[in-house]
């Protein structure tokens, strides 16, 4: 096969193609352009309601979603906040940026995320907070996770960054917990370039985020600050973004899962590859369109097949490494304690996964692969 005739097929690029430019026009020529403007409060309240929760806080990324919600929720230096080994390092980092620790559990095979059944285990008289976190777009399963949480007294902040719409037994990811943080960067389901999202059915945590938001300024006292709180505003201009792609989310969501199928598909025969999961309680929307390459049985490793992608202009990326083996995380950790998340590290590959993806760019992703297969089975 040569080479895609058309284009390089990226791994994801952003679907600008309704309000967008209006929107932003209007900052422009209004001069609301900073953190002040009535985007802002339209895309809080229109992504409450799409999330299935009664308020959000728009905030800069998503990364300060989590850090947001954490603080907000007062978790502090000392206090220990378990999360899944499996996941971006955002995750770890917005809990070690509040001076406290983030305790790693192993991943589930089944789903890839984090492992209910080994989370008690990892609870100290320290623990106080579970921070599970969706990954590319299937859910968690969050009924065990809130039992486990209940019964410790614990908070639950799910990390939705990259899981716009996804549900749980029928409920929409980050309206099951305390509070939900999703990302809005360029890759993700609906984006605003950076930006992120924290959402919550408790009106007065919503308050104390929206406080902690905008250097912790008294409401009452302009210029007044009893604590110490953060700039993590959005600006307008990035919400002007996010109000037109909210309304369109229902149809991108709608474009994932299609294309989801088209995969599932043209792969599901291939020799040597893993499928990815969607269980019988969960709607996922497959953020990443991903698979897990067994080399022994496919003929090549992951990396070897991202190389040959590469070279016929197909655009692909490995799954994230286990934080414990990140060096500002490594001390102290053992590959030996995370073996599930050590395997789908090194055996998961991200396909191209744009809403943008037509279906010949996606029958050319998957001849490719079954090309590269042929060609070693051969």
């Amino acid at each position: 096969m040569e080479p895609h005739p058309e284009k390089r097929i990226p791994v994801s690029e952003p679907f600008l193609s309704g309000n967008e430019e209006k929107y932003v026009l209007e900052c422009l020529r209004t001069g609301w352009i900073s953190s002040l403007g009535k985007f802002i409060p339209q895309l809080e309240e229109g992504f409450a309601k799409f999330s299935g929760s009664g308020y959000g806080v728009a905030v800069m990324n998503g990364t300060v979603a989590l850090q947001l919600a954490l603080a907000a929720l007062g978790i502090k230096e000392g206090d220990e906040v378990i999360i899944p080994d499996l996941t971006f390092v955002a995750t770890a980092n917005a809990v070690r940026y509040l001076g406290a620790k983030p305790v790693f559990v192993d991943s589930e095979p089944e789903t890839w995320n984090i492992d209910p059944e080994k989370i008690a285990a990892a609870i100290t008289r320290k623990t106080k907070a579970i921070m599970p976190v969706h990954l590319y777009g299937h859910p968690c399963d969050m009924e065990p996770i809130m039992r486990i949480a209940a019964e410790h007294n614990l908070f639950v902040i799910e990390d939705a960054a990259e899981a716009h719409g996804a549900e749980y037994k029928g409920r929409r990811v980050g309206s099951i917990s305390n509070v939900g943080c999703f990302s809005f960067y360029g890759n993700k389901i609906i984006t605003t370039g950076e930006g992120g999202m924290c959402v919550t059915n408790d009106e007065q945590l919503a308050e104390r985020m929206r406080f902690l938001r905008d250097h912790a300024m008294s409401p009452g006292k302009r210029y007044w600050h009893p604590e110490i709180g953060y700039n993590f505003r959005m600006t307008n201009v990035q919400a002007a973004i996010g109000v037109a792609q909210l309304e369109q989310v229902e149809k991108f969501i709608a474009l994932k899962r299609k294309n989801a199928q088209l995969y599932g598909s043209l792969l599901k025969d291939v020799r040597g590859l893993t499928l990815q999961p969607q269980m019988p309680w969960a709607k996922s929307v497959y953020w990443m369109h991903s698979v897990l390459v067994n080399e022994g049985q496919f003929g090549f490793s992951r990396d070897e097949l991202m190389a040959k992608l590469k070279g016929k202009g197909v655009d692909s990326r490995p799954f994230f490494y286990p934080v414990h083996q990140l060096p500002p995380y490594k001390p102290g950790c053992s590959d030996r304690d995370f073996p599930v998340a050590v395997r789908l590290s090194g055996s998961g590959i991200n396909l191209p996964s744009s809403v943008k993806l037509s279906e010949t760019d996606i029958k050319f992703v998957c001849n490719a692969i079954r090309e590269i297969s042929n060609e070693k089975i051969s």
